[in-house]
């Protein structure tokens, strides 16, 4: 590794921590609670994990941990393979439940795993590769990965959120 995906596995770690500690404790009913029709703790882990596995198997050419590791199984949510929750209705939030802290920590868990087995191959000089020409500018893998950990942030931030109101801390 180098300087640049050194930094990067450890903001990515930041967020595996963020997401331990948003679901801690928290049994199926809490996990699927939407305070004032927000996002769902559960629903906000699960969404930030498949927009992780997505754009990483995207930059790294592999098959998503959701498919390759059988997580869509698991999850039994009543969407396509694909589904990553993007673009999700309130109706689609309100169908991820039933869902445990041990299987969305679990799945991150590997997301993360697969993640730092890729950065451990890429050099500095690799973060300037053009990854999407569908944006102007278009995007490098650096500016990918950067807005992958912003995404995973701001989404553990409101589970953190919903999850004091929910235990009241």
């Amino acid at each position: 590794m180098t300087a640049g995906t050194d930094l990067l596995v450890d903001a990515f770690g930041r967020v595996r921590e963020a997401v331990e500690e948003a679901v801690d404790g928290l049994g199926p009913d809490e996990l699927a609670t939407r305070v004032d029709d927000a996002n769902s703790v559960g629903w906000l882990i699960w969404h930030l994990t498949r927009i992780q596995d997505d754009h990483i198997a995207g930059v790294a050419g592999t098959e998503q941990i959701w498919t390759s590791q059988d997580w869509v199984d698991r999850f039994e949510l009543p969407f396509p393979d694909d589904d990553t929750g993007y673009g999700h209705s309130t109706e689609d939030v309100e169908a991820v439940r039933d869902l445990s802290a041990q299987l969305l920590t679990g799945y991150h868990e590997a997301v993360h795993d697969h993640t730092v087995q890729y950065l451990a191959g890429v050099e500095d000089s690799d973060l300037e590769r053009i990854v999407d020409r569908a944006w102007t500018p278009p995007v490098t893998l650096g500016v990918r990965l950067v807005s992958v950990i912003a995404d995973d942030l701001q989404h553990v931030g409101q589970a953190a959120f919903v999850r004091g109101m929910l235990l009241g801390e």
